[in-house]
């Protein structure tokens, strides 16, 4: 893209190529309480088919803006991190990007997470979720799942994708009885609409295997991120929702039976 140019979707992404043994990440970070239960070490793969106009993470866009790295320097430095985590009740996330545009390095490091007796969490758009072996699923404790619309037009508006794909799999994940959080993010003008929201809360409600929705605040943080990269942020005229806007929105997913937070 050139400097100043717009983000905006561009459907399909890349998966890159075959990288056994490793992948290709941004970055590693550690988070408490925002990426699953307790203090987590968050790993965040390159990679991501979707173009949200609310992405924080742009640099996480194309595989080749990341770094290759192996699996074993991945475990070596959650191993530094295993008592911090451990005794904060937490585990290790795989973020991004999208974790599944890269489905053998996710499945590995999972695998490896699981099998060292940490809690291992996945955080995704679910867009690509026909990539996710069910072995991959049985190593995860946790999908994060990110809902972001109900409706079809509007998610393809927002995400230069379809919706479909992510109802599979949740409904899949349902189906396997996998333990999953929502997250929405509530952008006003966009997300917000009534009938939006209770589209997703009737969905959810329906699944039986989400613990909660977490009801995500649009903000600007990634602006000046956005501008390092020669990108102008889609959404920098687009504040963030009031207290009157996220209390009617908690209140329609607690109509529907469905916790909020």
């Amino acid at each position: 893209m050139k400097t100043g140019e717009t983000a905006r979707p561009e459907g399909a992404g890349e998966s890159g190529p075959p990288l056994p043994g490793g992948g290709v990440i941004s970055s590693w970070d550690t988070s408490v309480g925002v990426d699953g239960p307790g203090t987590r070490f968050v790993v965040f793969t390159c990679g991501c088919p979707l173009r949200c106009l609310y992405c924080q993470n742009p640099e996480t866009w194309r595989i080749r803006d990341g770094h290759r790295v192996t699996t074993d320097e991945v475990m070596a430095e959650v191993e530094r991190y295993r008592r911090f985590i451990t005794v904060a009740g937490g585990g290790v996330t795989l973020s991004g990007g999208e974790p599944l545009s890269q489905p053998r390095f996710t499945a590995e490091l999972l695998r490896r997470c699981h099998d060292s007796g940490l809690h291992t969490a996945l955080d995704t758009s679910g867009f690509l979720g026909d990539r996710a072996t069910d072995a991959m699923l049985a190593d995860t404790d946790l999908v994060l799942l990110d809902i972001k619309s109900s409706d079809p037009v509007g998610y393809r508006r927002l995400t230069g994708g379809e919706l479909e794909p992510t109802l599979r799999f949740a409904r899949r994940l349902a189906a396997l009885g996998r333990p999953a959080w929502v997250r929405f993010v509530l952008v006003p003008g966009i997300t917000d609409d009534p009938g939006n929201v209770d589209g997703v809360a009737r969905f959810v409600a329906g699944l039986g295997n989400v613990e909660h929705v977490d009801v995500l605040p649009f903000h600007r943080m990634a602006v000046e991120k956005y501008r390092r990269l020669g990108l102008t942020f889609p959404l920098g005229h687009v504040s963030g929702p009031g207290a009157e806007l996220l209390d009617r929105v908690h209140a329609q997913f607690r109509a529907h039976g469905v916790p909020s937070l």
